[in-house]
Order: C-alpha cells, then structure tokens, then sequence
C-alpha cells in the first residue's frame, strides 16, 4: 500500500512547538512506517520523518513571513495531486481546500476534519462529500449534513509523555491564547482556588492577551512561559497538579487533554464539544459547566488516580491506537 499524507504548511511537520495538525499527521505517517506502510509526507522541507519527505517550500509560512500563505498552499497541494497517480490512498489533513482536486484523480481521498473554523467552509465538505471519505476525530464534531466512514480519535506517542505518580501543587493552562480557550477564566480558577497557575501556549490573540490575560501576570502566582516546545510540553503537564481547560466552544478535540491524561495529570474542562468523549467525569478529571464548579473540582483532584489517567489515555489516544484505526478505514476504502 503506498500512502500520501497531506500536512499543513503553516509549520514543520512535526512542529517545534504549536501545530497541531502538524503534530497529528506526524504521528500517524511515523506509525505507518513501523506498519510497514509506504508512506510519503508532503509537509515543509525542513520536516522530519521516518518516511519519504516530498516539498516545495524549506519553511512553513508561519516561519517564514516572507512567502504568501495561500501562494505556497496552492503550490503544495498541486504538488501532491500532480503525482497522485502514484499513490493508492491520498490522506488529506489540509482541510478543505485539497477536496476540490478529488474529482480530477483516480486513488480515493480520506480527508480527517479537524475541526470546522468556520460555517463558511461548508459549502466545500457537501459539495464534494459524495467523492470523499470524511473521518471526525470525534462524535461530537460531526456535522449533520455531512456523511463519514469513521471517527478516530488523534492520537499520541506515549513515549513523548512522561508518567509522574505525583504532580505538584500548579495549576496549568496549555493552549492558544484565545478567547474560546479560557486563558482568563483559568487565571480566575486559579485565584479562586489559591493555586499557583502556568500559562503557556502561542498567543493567538494578542488584544485579549494585553487586555484579559497579561495585567495578571506577576510572575508569582501566574506565570506565562510562552510557547512551549516537546520537553518543556512534557515537563509542565506532567508536574501540573491539574490541566484546566475551561473552553468556551464545542472543541474538536483537545489535544492537550490527551497529552495530559497520558502524564498521568488529571483535566477539568468544561463540559462542551468533545470533552465528555475524553474526560471520564470523576475518574480522569472533572466535566464542569462554571468558574465556580471548576473551583470545587479543583478541590476534588487528589480523588483521581493519576495512573487512571495514563490508562485511559493509553487505550484511547495512544499513536498505535490511531494507526490501527486508520489502516482499517484504509482498507475498507481499498476493498470496497
């Protein structure tokens, strides 16, 4: 079976440090490989991978202002598809942009929905849904007027998180520095708490970081380290005395859950979009609905086992556990 996987190019695959998608398809392309699936990454020239690296631009967008983002996508993506002929399986990572090609290529096209940005774009996925494969990475992210083969969970290699019976006595906030992610309510949380809270993560928003999140920083009892890369990643949510994630959108997903989870550090969240696929209420942390109820929990969290969490973690996010479930969407694609 030989396989193309479509990665962003906004950052390297798999990134320095924020990149979500990027992460993702890097886990999966590197567990192809140890299936013993040909696999080619089309990503940043400065990607790392186990298998083949096709690209046409050194750096991502991201890293490189210089370039026009939507010039570079459009040379990325028709670089795949030119070659499509080659492959037996296009995975597609890229939203939506790559589904107007499926038509005008012979191998089948899997696209992984990582979350929709905006209602704007569905026009795309319903047009182009009686050509394609549509997998969400959660139930709780499908849309009712789109058809999908499967939902698989993103997954994780475990190696990459270290497990810590015992976490210490921070709070942490770890994501995009936005709105929707809860940046303020979790300072809030924290000071209702009396806990020290970490901060970190890429700001997103940087009106809301001047206006709701920095004049509460005082390197004391809230503390912003910025954007953190693999070992500091590791480091922070696996001390953390608890991940908050106090959402204020139906996430997706919530990678930093899993990663969480899998250190063996329990996550309050609140309770919308996929948290309650990820969460095990009361036995991997706590589904709340307010700061206030975020705040009890927090009192709560020595009632978790830490080693519940890594178990959850391992039998449902795991890098294995997501390749499995792929190849068995690839094949169900293949002979169907």
């Amino acid at each position: 079976m030989k396989v193309a996987v479509l990665s962003p190019i906004a950052w390297r695959t798999p990134p320095v440090k924020y990149g979500p998608w990027e992460q993702v398809a890097s886990n999966l392309v590197e567990g192809l490989v140890e299936k013993g699936i040909d696999v080619t990454l089309f990503a940043t020239g400065n990607s790392i991978t186990t298998g083949k690296l096709a690209h046409v631009t050194d750096k991502g967008y991201a890293e490189n202002p210089a370039i026009d983002p939507k010039v570079w996508e459009s040379l990325h993506i028709s670089n795949l598809m030119e070659q499509a002929g080659n492959f037996d399986l296009i995975h597609n990572h890229f939203d939506f942009l790559p589904l107007s090609y499926s038509r005008l290529i012979k191998p089948p096209m899997i696209t992984t929905i990582h979350g929709f940005s905006s209602a704007r774009i569905l026009p795309v996925y319903r047009n182009y849904n009686p050509d394609n494969f549509y997998v969400s990475i959660s139930n709780s992210d499908r849309h009712p007027d789109l058809d999908y083969i499967a939902t698989v969970y993103n997954g994780i290699h475990p190696d990459e998180f270290t497990f810590r019976k015992n976490g210490t006595d921070y709070l942490l906030f770890f994501g995009r520095i936005h709105p929707e992610k809860g940046t303020y309510e979790s300072i809030q949380i924290a000071k209702q708490s009396g806990r020290k809270l970490i901060i970190s993560g890429l700001v997103q928003d940087q009106d809301y970081f001047n206006e709701k999140v920095k004049p509460f920083i005082n390197d004391d009892d809230i503390v912003f380290v910025g954007n953190s890369g693999p070992k500091e990643r590791d480091q922070l949510l696996g001390e953390a005395y608890a991940l908050l994630h106090p959402i204020s959108f139906k996430e997706p997903f919530g990678l930093s859950v899993a990663e969480s989870m899998m250190c063996g550090t329990p996550v309050i969240a609140f309770n919308l979009g996929s948290m309650a696929e990820l969460i095990v209420d009361g036995k991997t942390g706590f589904l709340v609905n307010t700061i206030e109820e975020a705040v009890t929990a927090v009192g709560n969290i020595a009632s978790i086992d830490r080693k519940s969490c890594r178990k959850e973690a391992l039998s449902k996010f795991s890098r294995e556990k997501m390749t499995e479930s792929y190849l068995q969407v690839y094949h169900q694609i293949l002979n169907g």
